[in-house]
C-alpha cells in the first residue's frame, strides 16, 4: 500500500509541475490568425481617362467647370504644372485620342494659356481670373473612363489596342 501511495504522490507531483510550467509557444486558432493578418488596403490610383477633342488643345491647360459651366471648380496651382522636370501633357494615342495626365472629366475646359505660359506665372490666378481666360468650354468630342491607370501593365499599348478594336466604353 505504501508503494501505491508513493507512486500516486509522484504521479500527482508530475501533473502539478506540468501544469505550473508555462511554455513560450503560443498556439493560435484560425480566428486569431485571421485577426493578426495585416490587410493592405488597395488605394485607387488616378483614373485612365481617354478623350478626343474638337481641335488640338494638346499644349493648353485644362480646368474643370461646374455642371452649368458658370464657374471653374478645379484648376491647377502654378506649382502643379511642372513636376518631375516635365509638363503634364496628355499622352498621344492612336486615332487622335489622348490619355489624360492632369485629371479632367466631362466638364473640362481649356484655357488660352499653354503649360509653359501658366508655369511661368508668378502666382496661381484665382478661378475668377482664369474664367476670363477660357478658350473653349465645350472641347470634347468623346471621353471614356477606362478603369484606373494601375490596372494596366503598359497603358499606352493596351489602350491603343482597345481603340483599334473599338472597345472604348463609357462607364
Amino acid at each position: 500500500m505504501k508503494n501505491y501511495f508513493n507512486v500516486f504522490t509522484i504521479f500527482i507531483l508530475i501533473i502539478m509541475v506540468s501544469i505550473s510550467c508555462k511554455t513560450n509557444i503560443k498556439q493560435t486558432s484560425d480566428k486569431e490568425k485571421k485577426k493578426e493578418t495585416i490587410k493592405v488596403a488597395s488605394m485607387p490610383g488616378p483614373p485612365a481617362i481617354v478623350y478626343k477633342t474638337k481641335t488640338d488643345y494638346f499644349n493648353l491647360v485644362p480646368v474643370i467647370l461646374s455642371d452649368d459651366k458658370s464657374k471653374i471648380v478645379s484648376y491647377p496651382a502654378v506649382s502643379d504644372i511642372y513636376r518631375g522636370g516635365k509638363y503634364p501633357y496628355p499622352t498621344k494615342l492612336d486615332n487622335n485620342y489622348l490619355l489624360d495626365n492632369r485629371g479632367i472629366n466631362k466638364n473640362v475646359a481649356f484655357l488660352n494659356l499653354t503649360y509653359e505660359e501658366y508655369g511661368k506665372l508668378q502666382k496661381t490666378p484665382t478661378s475668377e481670373e482664369l474664367f476670363s481666360k477660357i478658350y473653349d468650354n465645350d472641347p470634347l468630342v468623346e471621353i471614356y473612363k477606362c478603369g484606373i491607370k494601375s490596372d494596366y501593365k503598359n497603358i499606352v499599348k493596351e489602350i491603343n489596342q482597345m481603340i483599334r478594336e473599338g472597345k472604348l466604353k463609357v462607364e
